[in-house]
Protein backbone atom coordinates (compact mmCIF):
# COMPACT_ATOMS: atom_id res chain seq x y z
CA UNK A 1 0.00 0.00 0.00
CA UNK A 2 1.13 3.55 -0.73
CA UNK A 3 0.68 5.85 2.27
CA UNK A 4 1.11 9.61 2.01
CA UNK A 5 1.33 11.58 5.27
CA UNK A 6 0.53 15.29 5.13
CA UNK A 7 1.07 17.36 8.26
CA UNK A 8 0.84 21.07 8.89
CA UNK A 9 -0.76 23.80 10.97
CA UNK A 10 -4.41 24.82 11.10
CA UNK A 11 -5.74 26.46 7.96
CA UNK A 12 -2.86 25.36 5.74
CA UNK A 13 -5.36 23.83 3.33
CA UNK A 14 -4.36 20.27 4.16
CA UNK A 15 -7.87 18.85 3.91
CA UNK A 16 -8.81 20.56 0.65
CA UNK A 17 -5.47 19.87 -1.03
CA UNK A 18 -5.14 16.30 0.26
CA UNK A 19 -8.71 15.42 -0.77
CA UNK A 20 -8.19 16.71 -4.32
CA UNK A 21 -4.76 15.12 -4.66
CA UNK A 22 -6.09 11.77 -3.45
CA UNK A 23 -8.89 11.87 -6.00
CA UNK A 24 -6.47 12.57 -8.84
CA UNK A 25 -4.11 9.81 -7.70
CA UNK A 26 -6.89 7.28 -7.11
CA UNK A 27 -6.21 7.02 -3.36
CA UNK A 28 -8.66 7.39 -0.51
CA UNK A 29 -8.42 10.52 1.62
CA UNK A 30 -8.34 10.29 5.41
CA UNK A 31 -8.88 13.49 7.42
CA UNK A 32 -7.63 12.53 10.89
CA UNK A 33 -8.46 15.97 12.25
CA UNK A 34 -12.12 15.06 11.71
CA UNK A 35 -11.72 12.21 14.20
CA UNK A 36 -10.42 14.55 16.89
CA UNK A 37 -13.18 17.01 16.08
CA UNK A 38 -15.73 14.24 16.62
CA UNK A 39 -14.31 13.50 20.08
CA UNK A 40 -14.39 17.24 20.80
CA UNK A 41 -18.01 17.50 19.66
CA UNK A 42 -18.93 14.61 21.94
CA UNK A 43 -17.41 16.50 24.87
CA UNK A 44 -19.26 19.70 23.93
CA UNK A 45 -22.55 17.84 23.57
CA UNK A 46 -22.10 16.36 27.04
CA UNK A 47 -20.90 19.64 28.57
CA UNK A 48 -17.47 18.19 29.37
CA UNK A 49 -14.64 20.72 29.58
CA UNK A 50 -12.42 19.80 26.62
CA UNK A 51 -9.21 20.42 28.60
CA UNK A 52 -10.27 18.03 31.38
CA UNK A 53 -8.18 14.97 30.51
CA UNK A 54 -9.80 12.75 33.11
CA UNK A 55 -13.41 13.43 32.08
CA UNK A 56 -12.70 13.41 28.35
CA UNK A 57 -10.79 10.15 28.77
CA UNK A 58 -13.65 8.60 30.71
CA UNK A 59 -16.14 9.63 28.01
CA UNK A 60 -14.32 7.52 25.40
CA UNK A 61 -15.80 4.34 26.85
CA UNK A 62 -19.25 5.46 25.65
CA UNK A 63 -18.52 6.61 22.12
CA UNK A 64 -17.81 5.16 18.71
CA UNK A 65 -16.14 7.20 15.97
CA UNK A 66 -16.24 5.87 12.43
CA UNK A 67 -15.09 6.98 9.00
CA UNK A 68 -17.26 5.85 6.12
CA UNK A 69 -16.56 6.57 2.48
CA UNK A 70 -19.62 7.38 0.37
CA UNK A 71 -18.69 7.57 -3.32
CA UNK A 72 -15.15 8.33 -2.25
CA UNK A 73 -16.18 11.15 0.11
CA UNK A 74 -15.34 10.80 3.79
CA UNK A 75 -18.18 11.05 6.30
CA UNK A 76 -17.62 11.08 10.05
CA UNK A 77 -20.02 9.30 12.38
CA UNK A 78 -20.24 9.80 16.14
CA UNK A 79 -22.31 7.11 17.82
CA UNK A 80 -23.98 6.45 14.48
CA UNK A 81 -24.80 10.12 13.89
CA UNK A 82 -23.29 11.79 10.80
CA UNK A 83 -21.47 14.81 12.26
CA UNK A 84 -19.58 15.77 9.10
CA UNK A 85 -21.06 19.31 9.16
CA UNK A 86 -21.12 19.86 12.93
CA UNK A 87 -17.40 19.15 13.31
CA UNK A 88 -16.56 22.10 11.04
CA UNK A 89 -17.98 24.74 13.40
CA UNK A 90 -15.41 27.06 15.08
CA UNK A 91 -16.12 25.67 18.56
CA UNK A 92 -15.36 22.18 17.27
CA UNK A 93 -11.98 23.39 15.99
CA UNK A 94 -10.87 24.60 19.41
CA UNK A 95 -12.34 21.51 21.09
CA UNK A 96 -10.32 19.33 18.70
CA UNK A 97 -7.13 21.21 19.56
CA UNK A 98 -7.78 20.67 23.27
CA UNK A 99 -8.72 16.97 23.18
CA UNK A 100 -5.86 16.14 20.80
CA UNK A 101 -3.42 16.96 23.60
CA UNK A 102 -4.93 14.19 25.77
CA UNK A 103 -2.96 10.91 25.55
CA UNK A 104 -6.07 8.75 26.03
CA UNK A 105 -7.73 10.36 23.01
CA UNK A 106 -4.69 9.86 20.81
CA UNK A 107 -4.48 6.20 21.86
CA UNK A 108 -8.21 5.77 21.22
CA UNK A 109 -7.89 6.95 17.59
CA UNK A 110 -4.43 5.58 16.83
CA UNK A 111 -5.44 2.04 15.86
CA UNK A 112 -8.31 3.26 13.69
CA UNK A 113 -5.97 5.47 11.67
CA UNK A 114 -3.32 2.78 11.27
CA UNK A 115 -5.88 0.15 10.26
CA UNK A 116 -7.21 2.36 7.44
CA UNK A 117 -3.67 2.98 6.15
CA UNK A 118 -2.79 -0.72 6.25
CA UNK A 119 -5.72 -1.59 3.98
CA UNK A 120 -5.72 1.29 1.48
CA UNK A 121 -3.56 3.45 -0.75
CA UNK A 122 -4.29 6.69 1.06
CA UNK A 123 -3.41 10.27 1.75
CA UNK A 124 -3.81 10.94 5.45
CA UNK A 125 -3.53 14.44 6.88
CA UNK A 126 -3.23 15.73 10.41
CA UNK A 127 -0.67 17.07 12.87
CA UNK A 128 1.48 14.02 13.61
CA UNK A 129 0.91 11.61 10.74
CA UNK A 130 4.48 11.50 9.46
CA UNK A 131 6.05 11.65 12.91
CA UNK A 132 3.83 9.31 14.94
CA UNK A 133 0.89 7.66 13.16
CA UNK A 134 2.58 6.59 9.92
CA UNK A 135 6.34 6.99 10.50
CA UNK A 136 7.01 4.50 7.67
CA UNK A 137 4.85 6.31 5.09
CA UNK A 138 6.50 6.32 1.68
CA UNK A 139 5.76 10.04 1.28
CA UNK A 140 5.75 12.70 4.01
CA UNK A 141 4.77 16.28 3.30
CA UNK A 142 4.66 19.29 5.61
CA UNK A 143 2.17 21.79 4.20
CA UNK A 144 2.11 25.31 5.56
CA UNK A 145 1.46 28.98 4.73
CA UNK A 146 1.74 32.35 6.48
CA UNK A 147 -0.64 32.65 9.44
CA UNK A 148 -2.60 35.61 8.01
CA UNK A 149 -3.15 33.82 4.71
CA UNK A 150 -4.25 30.67 6.53
CA UNK A 151 -6.64 32.72 8.68
CA UNK A 152 -8.12 34.44 5.61
CA UNK A 153 -8.78 31.08 3.94
CA UNK A 154 -10.54 29.80 7.06
CA UNK A 155 -12.45 33.08 7.49
CA UNK A 156 -13.82 32.94 3.93
CA UNK A 157 -14.77 29.29 4.40
CA UNK A 158 -16.69 30.05 7.59
CA UNK A 159 -18.43 33.11 6.12
CA UNK A 160 -19.59 31.04 3.15
CA UNK A 161 -21.20 28.68 5.62
CA UNK A 162 -23.00 31.55 7.33
CA UNK A 163 -20.87 31.78 10.48
CA UNK A 164 -20.87 35.19 12.21
CA UNK A 165 -17.14 35.54 12.82
CA UNK A 166 -14.61 38.32 12.33
CA UNK A 167 -11.22 37.91 10.68
CA UNK A 168 -9.52 38.88 13.96
CA UNK A 169 -11.38 36.13 15.83
CA UNK A 170 -10.31 33.55 13.26
CA UNK A 171 -6.69 34.77 13.28
CA UNK A 172 -6.54 34.77 17.09
CA UNK A 173 -8.01 31.25 17.27
CA UNK A 174 -5.56 30.03 14.63
CA UNK A 175 -2.55 31.44 16.49
CA UNK A 176 -3.74 29.84 19.73
CA UNK A 177 -4.12 26.50 17.93
CA UNK A 178 -0.67 26.88 16.36
CA UNK A 179 0.87 27.44 19.79
CA UNK A 180 -1.08 24.63 21.46
CA UNK A 181 -0.37 22.14 18.69
CA UNK A 182 3.35 22.84 18.55
CA UNK A 183 3.92 23.00 22.32
CA UNK A 184 1.90 20.04 23.59
CA UNK A 185 3.85 17.27 25.28
CA UNK A 186 2.28 14.44 23.28
CA UNK A 187 3.06 14.33 19.54
CA UNK A 188 3.63 18.06 18.98
CA UNK A 189 3.18 19.50 15.51
CA UNK A 190 6.53 19.45 13.69
CA UNK A 191 7.83 18.28 10.32
CA UNK A 192 9.16 14.73 10.08
CA UNK A 193 12.89 14.74 9.34
CA UNK A 194 12.29 13.33 5.85
CA UNK A 195 9.34 15.58 4.99
CA UNK A 196 9.01 17.50 1.75
CA UNK A 197 8.28 21.09 2.80
CA UNK A 198 5.59 22.88 0.75
CA UNK A 199 4.71 26.50 1.57
CA UNK A 200 1.49 27.46 -0.24
CA UNK A 201 1.61 31.19 0.56
CA UNK A 202 0.59 32.99 -2.62
CA UNK A 203 -0.31 29.76 -4.42
CA UNK A 204 -3.68 29.09 -5.98
CA UNK A 205 -5.52 25.97 -4.87
CA UNK A 206 -4.65 24.24 -8.14
CA UNK A 207 -0.97 25.10 -7.73
CA UNK A 208 -1.01 23.69 -4.19
CA UNK A 209 -2.65 20.47 -5.36
CA UNK A 210 -0.16 20.08 -8.20
CA UNK A 211 2.77 20.66 -5.82
CA UNK A 212 1.57 17.82 -3.60
CA UNK A 213 0.96 15.45 -6.53
CA UNK A 214 4.43 16.27 -7.91
CA UNK A 215 6.01 15.50 -4.53
CA UNK A 216 4.15 12.18 -4.28
CA UNK A 217 5.08 11.06 -7.79
CA UNK A 218 8.73 11.99 -7.30
CA UNK A 219 8.95 10.07 -4.03
CA UNK A 220 7.34 6.85 -5.30
CA UNK A 221 8.97 6.89 -8.75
Amino acid sequence: MINVAIDGPAGAGKSTVARAAAKKLGYIYVDTGALYRAVGVNALRNKIETTDAEKVGASLADITVELKFVQGVQHVFLNGDDVSEEIRLPEASMAASNVSAIPAVRAFLFDLQRDIAAKNDCIMDGRDIGTVVLPDAQVKIFLTADDEERAMRRYKELKEKGSEVTFKEVLDDLRIRDYNDSHREIAPLKPAEDSVMINTTGMTLEESINAVIKAVKEKIA
